[in-house]
């Protein structure tokens, strides 16, 4: 072959291969498939956000870590480490030079500043930038209060995850939980909330009374939750911005798993009466229950589907505790899993594809997704006692807790990617069960 044509091929061997390089942001949702466990975490820059000069706070440095640590975390981006940066930015307003944050294999870049409006008032202006095409995707001015910047972050680290996946993000949104303290023998569990990151978390309640299976409402405003404050389990109503605690009616026999409905203005739960219990819908307006399983077996842990229609739950009515499917009025009852061992805790995604569980088989406890028909079933993660499944909102991650066994042993919180990829332990101040994902925050 010429030299001469050779050199042509091999440029436009190199041109194509960089097309195909710049397609990856531009069409990132395309990279990123929910049931392949090998993702190719996106390469991206955040420099130190700017801080107004006569402003000496590291409020900027604050901000952009924990943007960082939330699409670390995620699993799909890979923080590129500052010492590697060539290019300073010192003013938000110019036009990087893509080519250096190129030499160091960054795809996208953001770049930040922070003004300080009044005593307690910030105004950040922040750019996200398609480092391989050399183009803006996104500019934005937000306010907010001094002391909601770590909120800030949150709502800027949503922002890049959907502009670079394609996906709804999920940082902006809080968990609740049981927080365990004592010895295992006399544990003391209160209901608590945090960030989705594990920071700021906060007991909403005192420990007087054992709590259980908190939930959020749609609103985020709302848990509800079991609680043993007169010595039988029945359903409360914490409202997290009043802290006003309420009983949902009374019971003659003990109720578990509350939960609300999509549109927040029912919960579902099951209610015993006998050996046996049942599933049960509140409407919240007048206390008004109605009964939408008739069965002498024990059937508990409702959850609706994102469109209220249908309602998922398990029982043991076929002999051993397995997951069920039905209308919303209680009609047409099906199981739809048959693996081996039980099945219980079922909860929908709130994107409708999946319902996530927990399996036991031969001393394993699994944390698994099967669709809502009951195929494809794939376990995410399995270990000695892992239980109680949650969704972010995007329907990508879950999280779930897993006991540590011994006498000293606990509980503790993981997230993990529906893929079973990129499992994180969640850090809380002691041990940590059923977690409880809050929708996006308003």
């Amino acid at each position: 072959m010429p030299k001469k044509l050779h050199k042509i091929n091999l440029f436009l061997l190199l041109v194509f291969i960089y097309f195909l390089t710049s397609m990856r942001i531009s069409n990132a949702a395309l990279e990123l498939s929910i049931t392949d466990g090998n993702i190719k975490p996106i390469p991206i820059a955040i420099p130190v956000f700017l801080n107004d000069p006569q402003d000496d706070s590291d409020i900027g440095s604050k901000i952009s870590k924990v943007i960082a640590n939330n699409l670390a975390n995620s699993g799909l981006f890979y923080p590129i480490n500052p010492k590697a940066f060539i290019e300073k930015i010192n003013n938000i307003d110019q036009r990087p030079d893509f080519q250096s944050w190129r030499i160091i294999n960054s795809e996208a870049l953001v770049i930040a500043k922070v003004v300080t409006l009044t005593d307690d008032m910030i105004s950040i202006k922040y750019r996200l930038f398609d480092v391989i095409n050399g183009k803006e995707l996104e500019a934005q001015i937000l306010n907010s209060p001094i002391k909601q910047w770590r909120r800030i972050a949150h709502l800027i680290s949503d922002s890049v995850y959907e502009r670079l996946t394609g996906e709804k993000g999920y940082f902006d949104t809080q968990v609740a939980f049981i927080a365990e303290s004592g010895s295992k023998t006399n544990r003391i569990k209160r209901l608590a909330i945090m960030d989705q990151d594990g920071n700021n978390p906060r007991h909403l309640t005192k420990g007087n009374s054992l709590v259980l299976t908190p939930r959020f409402s749609p609103t985020s405003q709302e848990i509800t939750y079991l609680s043993y404050a007169n010595g039988i389990p029945q359903v409360y109503i914490y409202k997290i911005d009043s802290k006003q605690t309420y009983e949902i009616g009374s019971f003659p026999g003990m109720t578990f798993a509350p939960r609300f409905s999509p549109d927040g203005k029912k919960i579902i739960m099951s209610l015993q009466q006998g050996v046996g219990s049942n599933i049960y819908e509140m409407n919240l307006s007048n206390y008004e229950k109605r009964r939408l399983t008739n069965s002498p077996d024990i059937d508990t842990a409702p959850s609706y589907s994102p469109d209220a229609k249908r309602i998922t739950f398990e029982s043991d009515r076929s002999g051993s505790q397995q997951i069920y499917v039905m209308d919303a009025n209680g009609k047409n009852v099906k199981r739809i899993s048959f693996g081996k061992g039980s099945y219980s805790t079922p909860v929908w995604s709130p994107r409708g594809d999946y319902i996530a569980f927990t399996r036991m088989y031969q001393g394993r406890f699994m944390i698994g997704v099967m669709f809502a028909d009951g195929t494809g079933e794939r376990i995410i993660t399995d270990g000695y006692h892992n239980e109680g499944p949650t969704w972010a909102p995007n329907g990508r991650v879950l999280m779930f807790f897993r006991e540590v066994p011994g006498e000293k042993g606990g509980a503790n919180i993981y997230s993990v990617d529906i893929t079973g990829y990129n499992e994180r332990l969640i850090k809380t101040p002691g041990y940590a069960s059923d977690p409880a994902w809050s929708p996006l925050m308003n």
